[in-house]
């Protein structure tokens, strides 16, 4: 089951793009590109990477939260 997660190796911020890259299986910067171009045409891209930030988990706290030996 696939599932979406922040990038923790493809990274120049919060890894949003990476992880968005790595979930529909495209080259991270076409994503990086998309968010500037949605950014600079209306100036929600800019909200919208900071709210994905927020909601999508890092793949290593899920990790921990399902492993309960660590």
């Amino acid at each position: 089951m696939k599932k979406l997660y922040r990038s923790e190796n493809d990274r120049m911020l919060c890894g949003v793009c990476g992880g968005i890259a790595e979930y529909c299986g495209v080259d991270s910067t076409l994503v990086r590109v998309g968010f500037a171009l949605f950014a600079m045409a209306c100036g929600s891209g800019i909200l919208a990477y900071i709210l994905a930030a927020v909601i999508i988990p890092r793949r290593s706290a899920i990790e921990k939260a399902e492993d309960p030996q660590q």
